[in-house]
Parts: C-alpha cells; structure tokens; sequence
C-alpha cells in the first residue's frame, strides 16, 4: 500500500482537538506522527498517511473539512 507524507498546520481553534485520532477511525488509512510541533496556540505535523490512493485523498478531504492546513510534502511517496 501507498504512504504519503503531508505538513498539517493546525489553527488555535483546532488544537486540542484529536484530530488525527479521528482520521485514523474515519478512514481506512494508517496515521504515522513523523515530526511536530504543537503548542497552547499553534502546532504543527508532519504526517504519513498509508493506504489506498483513494483513501488517503478522502483523509486528506477530511482534514480540511475539520478545519486544519493540508499540504503534501514534495517527493512524498514512500513504498
């Protein structure tokens, strides 16, 4: 299965919520926490995402849905 490696910012309104917890439930995908930074007011992550193509992009859908920055990281793909 595909990996695919995102930078998530998160706004202050959005940061003590368990978001990726939630993703790892609401999708079939695998959440991997490569690197952060989350403080009181600002945090960010960079995340993997495993799964099926289609999967990993209706977790990244619903991502932005909840409110936070989805970015792919360049040359992301990890096999």
């Amino acid at each position: 299965m595909p990996s695919l490696r995102f930078h998530i910012r998160f706004p202050e309104e959005k940061i003590k919520e368990p978001i990726i917890y939630q993703i790892g439930h609401e999708y079939k995908v695998v959440t991997n926490v490569r690197r952060a930074d989350v403080r009181e007011t600002t945090g960010w992550m960079d995340v993997e995402l495993t799964g099926e193509t289609a999967e990993i992009e209706r977790a990244v859908e619903g991502l932005r849905e909840k409110g936070v920055l989805v970015d792919p990281i360049e040359l992301n793909v990890v096999e």
